[in-house]
């Protein structure tokens, strides 16, 4: 069983991109309509012209087609101001804690299962515990005297009585005190959001040593 300090930094890389996008030719648009308008003045009968109705009509049409659009130009505008909003108030969040609403980690029987716990304190004695699917803590881990942070625990897969223990779903939680001799407790899945990422159009958080999608993250505080 082993406690491991975790810290790393994140690099990120952003390769240059091509606009390949193509103008769309399959639909008419008010500059069109209004060429079109223009070329069909021009060259009709003077003997019959067109009558004001039609051409009331027709300039209708286009003051509805330019009004259209520039609405859904404005929504385009106003859709990419809120994601930038967005991203800005998902970054305000680096600092807070982040808590992906469970404590359980799966375990291979045979197997060591690694872990990592958040300290919000400093630790002045304390130990991890795992429990089993019934509440009963079957082993507990050392933590010994560290400054706050997050660690990373190994566990071997033994209870307290040395039996291997089987596959299945596992929790842990952890007790200490800080140098006050105050008790505190923590548990597994709550950790500080250190930085966030954007990769292709989802948004990630880094809590522990992972990268997350926010959708996992259950609540900030």
């Amino acid at each position: 069983m082993a406690i491991t300090s975790v810290g790393e930094n994140a690099a990120l890389y952003a390769e240059p991109v091509t606009d390949t996008s193509v103008e769309d030719k399959t639909a008419l648009g008010k500059d069109d309509f209004m060429t079109l308008l223009l070329v069909e003045l021009q060259h009709q009968d003077p003997t019959e012209p067109m009558d004001s109705a039609t051409i009331l009509t027709q300039t209708s049409q286009l003051a509805g087609l330019e009004a259209s659009e520039n609405t859904n130009k404005a929504l385009e505008e106003l859709a990419a101001s809120l994601a930038s909003s967005n991203q800005f108030s998902i970054i305000a969040a680096i600092g807070k804690t982040a808590d992906l609403g469970s404590n359980a980690i799966i375990h291979d029987e045979g197997s060591t299962s690694s872990f990592e716990v958040y300290f919000p304190s400093d630790v002045q004695q304390g130990s991890v515990e795992v429990l089993n699917s019934s509440g009963e803590i079957i082993q507990t881990i050392d933590v010994g005297t560290n400054p706050s942070g997050v660690y990373q625990f190994d566990w071997d897969g033994s209870d307290s009585s040395g039996n291997i223990a089987e596959s299945g779903l596992y929790y842990i939680t952890a007790s200490y005190t800080d140098p006050d001799g105050k008790a505190l407790d923590t548990r597994l899945g709550a950790y500080p959001i250190e930085s966030v990422r954007f990769d292709g159009g989802e948004t990630l958080v880094k809590v522990g040593s992972n990268y997350v999608p926010l959708t996992q993250v259950k609540e900030v505080y």
